[in-house]
């Protein structure tokens, strides 16, 4: 089988330009698209703060709930916050878009390199997250957590390379499986706990034995509550992806990102409830979901059917990722701060660039940190609250510059970016030791990689620039043809020389003197009106001895001259008689390549046997 025909069966017949506008999204589908990373952080974001207060005490475990309402009240900001953006700019690019047209282009690469680097641990946070959900329920699987990740990043790969729609369609299910069960869970629970009253860890707080009053607990608090902010992450997600929203896209996007973020909220908050009431602490092995779960199901069907939920919506929230991910580097790219080719759509009309760099990224990041959701976690919220603050600082601006200032709107963003920015710095400086660093030296290194390429292109652009519309000027060139005997092939390229050059020599490289003399006596016979040059090889060698004559070439030919080395190929039948020939055309044509005024031109030849 063919690679053409294996890259079908696997992503699907190429699909026309004009088909785009059938890949657009309803509300429903785009819930479950770009709102899964955000849903699925509810799976983590409680057990983020529960490993945090369990420095101090399980009895510091009663300030979860103060965490999380603060947490719900960000949400609430941000959510009325980029609900503005999505209306204000409906071409996508989120945080991107909006400092490069409101604030200055620095900013903006800041805000790009900081919602890529998120847009990657988001992958490698969900998956190990949901591998860890699935190890929790099958404790045998253990073993195989990092194979296991892997193995599910290449199989999202594959779904989203078939194209927007149909991964939409399978992710639904999955998405709206998960969200069902953690309200029947929270429900359930809820049930149980007015049936049997408050039976977990009493609230204490205030109590001075935690000595939260010091800053080693303020400290400690803040880092609670930037851990628990992980929730928040994919909200942004919507934003940038309007484009891919069925018409009207921003009226739908803005419906979209309310029904994400009240979903997110009530299950936020239920499950952080749930598990101060039922004195749920974090275990090793078993997330804090699970032990709900048992608690409220025991080791039962129910109890399996949210363990298996979870670790699907995990698995889908990564795809929140590769729906926005190749859409911001597509525009990046477009912008010329990135490769070109990532501004392309592939035969499924996505960014087939940005799905496999992405899925390559993720893969190395789950291996360097062997899998363990714990590591990458405090790499993971300061990206995205970066982004969140410079978003909002840019919609402040838009919304001051306005003939008719709405105050409102003016304050929620103004206090949305302040909040956001304190957040920032928080999460910044109480996770900095655990690894947080990598991210704060990963973005400005981002950013310098942005400007080397910009600049890359606009130089090339200036070299290439024609100033002066005036007619091009026959040039010389002289052909070199390298042969290793007689052959049809031979024939075939000299033949095809003349039509180009009336200044044509044939090079063969010798390594003995007999050899040599009956190949000078058939080219004799043959006579094909173009001279033999026979170099001698005492080590051997073919590429040297033809560099070294090229070399002479060059140092004898005029200013303007070229040099044109047509190098003869055979083009096999099967891929494995590749094998079976060597590769001196290949080498020869990699080691020319970056010559001046060398141009290097393959002469196929097709072998039918």
């Amino acid at each position: 089988m063919r690679f053409g025909q294996i890259k079908r069966l696997l992503i699907g017949s190429p699909l026309r330009t004009r088909q785009l506008t059938h890949e657009k999204l309803p509300k429903w589908k785009a819930l479950a698209i770009f709102s899964s990373d955000a849903l699925s952080s509810v799976a983590y974001a409680t057990e983020e703060i529960l490993l945090v207060l369990a420095i101090i005490g399980a009895s510091a475990f009663s300030y979860s709930i103060p965490i999380a309402v603060s947490i719900l009240i960000l949400l609430l900001v941000v959510t009325l916050s980029y609900r503005q953006i999505v209306y204000t700019f409906p071409s996508g690019g989120g945080a991107y878009i909006v400092a490069r047209e409101n604030l200055n282009v620095p900013l903006s690469l800041i805000a790009g390199a900081a919602l890529m680097i998120d847009y990657i641990l988001t992958v490698a946070v969900s998956i190990s997250s949901g591998v860890a959900a699935l190890v929790s329920a099958f404790p045998s699987l253990i073993p195989w957590k990092v194979a296991l990740a892997v193995f599910l990043i290449v199989i999202l790969m594959m779904l989203n390379l078939r194209g927007i729609r149909e991964s939409a369609t399978i992710f639904a299910y999955p998405t709206y499986l998960f969200i069902f069960s953690v309200l029947i869970m929270i429900g359930f629970g809820s049930i149980q706990l007015w049936k049997e009253g408050w039976h977990g860890y009493q609230a204490q707080i205030g109590n001075q034995a935690h000595d939260l009053g010091s800053w080693v607990g303020i400290l400690l608090l803040l880092r609670a509550f930037a851990s628990g902010c992980s929730a928040l992450t994919g909200v942004e997600a919507i934003s940038n992806g309007v484009p891919a929203f069925r018409s009207p896209a921003p009226r739908n996007a803005a419906i979209t990102m309310i029904w994400m973020s009240l979903l997110l909220g009530i299950m936020f908050f239920g499950i952080t409830l749930l598990a101060q009431a039922f004195g749920v602490a974090p275990k090793e092995h078993e997330t804090v979901v699970s032990q709900i779960a048992e608690h409220i199901f025991g080791r039962g069907p129910l109890y399996y059917l949210i363990q298996i939920a979870t670790m699907l919506i995990l698995f889908l929230a990564a795809n929140t990722s590769f729906a926005g991910f190749p859409q911001l580097t597509s525009i990046i790219a477009q912008d010329r701060f990135l490769p070109r080719n990532l501004a392309m759509r592939g035969d499924r009309l996505v960014y087939s660039n940005g799905i496999i760099l992405l899925s390559l990224l993720s893969i190395l990041l789950i291996i360097g940190f062997k899998g363990d959701t714990h590591s990458l976690i405090p790499l993971y919220a300061v990206g995205v609250f970066l982004s969140f603050t410079i978003a909002q600082l840019g919609m402040v601006k838009v919304f001051l510059n306005e003939k008719k200032k709405n105050m409102f709107r003016i304050a929620i963003t103004g206090i949305g970016t302040m909040i956001t920015g304190i957040v920032t710095v928080i999460t910044v400086i109480s996770k900095f030791t655990e690894g947080a660093w990598m991210v704060t030296v990963a973005i400005p290194l981002l950013v310098w990689l942005f400007f080397a390429i910009r600049k890359h292109y606009n130089d090339i652009a200036k070299e290439l620039r024609l100033v002066h519309y005036t007619q091009p000027k026959k040039v010389k060139t002289k052909v070199i043809i390298p042969i290793s005997g007689i052959t049809k092939v031979v024939s075939q390229s000299i033949s095809y020389a003349k039509g180009i050059s009336d200044d044509i020599v044939v090079v063969t490289v010798d390594f003995d003197d007999d050899h040599a003399g009956q190949m000078r006596e058939k080219w004799e016979e043959w006579n094909p009106g173009v001279p033999l040059i026979i170099l001698r090889s005492p080590y051997r060698t073919l590429i040297s001895p033809l560099l070294k004559y090229i070399d002479s070439l060059e140092k004898e030919k005029e200013e303007g001259e070229f040099i044109t080395v047509l190098v003869p190929q055979f083009i096999i039948k099967k891929w494995w008689h590749t094998f079976l020939h060597n590769q001196t055309a290949l080498l020869l044509k990699a080691l020319l390549i970056f010559r001046k005024d060398v141009v290097v031109s393959t002469i196929p030849f097709h072998l039918h046997h």
